[in-house]
Order: C-alpha cells, then sequence, then structure tokens
C-alpha cells in the first residue's frame, strides 16, 4: 500500500495588495514581487514559482515540480507545464503595462516535449512577448531542465484591459 503524504500550502491574502496594484505599472508590480515588498500570488505557493529577473517584455521564473503534482502514471500533470507557462506569457505581458491597465489570457497553446518528473528538480520558464499591441498582446514561453533542456514551449494571446480588475 502507498504511503499517504501531504502537503500544507500557505500563502497571503493578495486583498491589501489588490487596492494599490493597478498604481504602478506591470513593470513596477512585478518588481514589487522580485524584492519581496509585494507578497507573491497565491498561485506560487501551489507550485513554487519564484522570479528570477524581470524586464521589460521578459520574465524568467523558476518552478519546483514534486510528487503532489503527479498525474495516473507518474509523471508531472500538463497543468503544471500549463500553469508555469500561462504565468511566464502572462507576465512578460503584463511587464509591458502602464499604470491602470491589466491583462487577461485569452488562449495558450502548450507542447509539451519531455516528462517532469519530481527527479527533475527546479524547472526554469522564460518568457517573451512577441507582440505588444493596444487590445492585445502575444507571448512565448518555454520550460528547461537544469541542463537547459527544453520540455515545453507556448504561446500566448492576452486581452489587454485598459482598467485594471477591481478598480
Amino acid at each position: 500500500m502507498p504511503t499517504n503524504r501531504s502537503r500544507t500550502i500557505h500563502y497571503q491574502s493578495p486583498e491589501a495588495d489588490k487596492k494599490t496594484l493597478f498604481e504602478r505599472t506591470g513593470l513596477e508590480q512585478l518588481r514589487a514581487l522580485v524584492d519581496g515588498t509585494v507578497s507573491p500570488p497565491p498561485i506560487s505557493s501551489h507550485i513554487g514559482l519564484e522570479f528570477i529577473s524581470v524586464s521589460e517584455g521578459d520574465v524568467v521564473m523558476t518552478a519546483q515540480p514534486d510528487e503532489s503534482h503527479y498525474n495516473p502514471i507518474g509523471s508531472i500533470h500538463g497543468g503544471f507545464f500549463a500553469t508555469v507557462l500561462d504565468s511566464a506569457c502572462g507576465c512578460a505581458v503584463h511587464s509591458t503595462l502602464p499604470a491602470g491597465v491589466g491583462y487577461t489570457s485569452l488562449e495558450i497553446k502548450v507542447s509539451f516535449l519531455r516528462p517532469i518528473t519530481a527527479e527533475t528538480g527546479t524547472v526554469t520558464a522564460h518568457g517573451w512577448v512577441t507582440r505588444r499591441g493596444k487590445s492585445a498582446s502575444f507571448a512565448e514561453a518555454d520550460i528547461r531542465d537544469s541542463e537547459g533542456r527544453v520540455l515545453a514551449t507556448a504561446s500566448s494571446t492576452c486581452l489587454i484591459i485598459q482598467k485594471g480588475p477591481a478598480q
């Protein structure tokens, strides 16, 4: 019989940050996450997501796959890949936005190239904007292992929202 395991997820409620979030540009918002002056979004604690670098139109982050992300065949579920890639694409777009402007993912296409398991260890996602438009932006991303092998790629379209959510 398999050994039961558990995982506890800790995060801070984003409600306090939401009130002032859209007073900053997207790049300022993401840099505040990097330097720790703003709490990371709750999804980060689910997948061990951390920012490594942020510049306009370009982000690098890491994620930590573990057994709690496994699918029935014993590898990391495709939802983990998709979540990391959606985060990388979305944050790359986010980094280009002026204050008061938000975005949401309209669509994402993910290509799974190699499996990820808990033994893969920390993976690195790189996201970059390929075209910034007034009402939509386009981005691409990839996930690599510690040896630089590409594990998955994505392309995404994000809707630009001229007034941030909850304003």
